[in-house]
């Protein structure tokens, strides 16, 4: 399995080289609760865990966390916004079919977890409709928002780049991550409807299939 450099080496990394972008927009949709653990497990987090960033986030029940809440289960990462109408209804998808494929017992140690690009639309009530029209089950998927500038820190950390134009849609890549449950990256897919299989497999590996 791929080993990644720490959090600070990201960081710098990532500045000096993005993905391609790709154009998005999409429909506002979702609502329920969302699927954190019941809490940040005791101990350290490794200088490889996206989950030492001290950023708080909103889920779409109006819960505020730390990504140290989405500790213990592996997780399918993704960032989008709701308006968006084309790459992250493919993304969403991407990661639905990804649960879908899994076994009944290994889709429930996986968690997958969207964060926006668009805090200023996408309340929490917002993400709440998302979550019901497509159909996120509250107790595998995670919709946050979060400040400007920890979305921009965490979008970093991804490897994704974004920026918003007069319009008020975004264009940014497409890029869906596999952490463990310690929070490491130990995958990423970047690009839309793509083969699935081999993250697929990553997940299965990480749950002991």
């Amino acid at each position: 399995m791929k080993a990644y450099p720490t959090l600070s080496v990201i960081s710098v990394v990532l500045a000096l080289s993005w993905p391609r972008l790709h154009a998005g927009e999409l429909t506002l949709t979702n609502r329920q609760h969302s699927c954190c653990s019941k809490g940040e497990s005791a101990g350290a987090f490794t200088d490889k865990s996206l989950y030492q960033v001290g950023s708080r986030w909103t889920t779409d029940a109006g819960k505020e966390i730390k990504l140290g809440a989405l500790r213990g289960r592996p997780q399918v990462v993704a960032m989008f916004f709701a308006n968006c109408q084309y790459a992250c209804p493919l993304i969403v998808n991407d990661m639905q079919q990804m649960e879908a494929a899994l076994t009944a017992a290994q889709r429930a140690r996986v968690g997958f977890t969207l964060v926006s690009f668009d805090p200023k639309r996408d309340t929490a009530e917002a993400l709440a409709e998302y979550r019901k029209v497509r159909n996120l089950a509250a107790g595998r998927w995670t919709l946050l928002r979060g400040e400007p500038d920890d979305v921009q820190e965490l979008a970093a950390l991804l490897g994704v780049r974004y920026k918003q134009d007069a319009r008020g849609q975004f264009a940014h890549s497409n890029v869906i991550t596999v952490l463990n449950a310690d929070g490491e990256i130990v995958r990423q897919q970047i690009g839309l409807s793509q083969d699935i299989q081999e993250t697929v497999r990553v997940l299965a590996r990480l749950v002991g299939d």
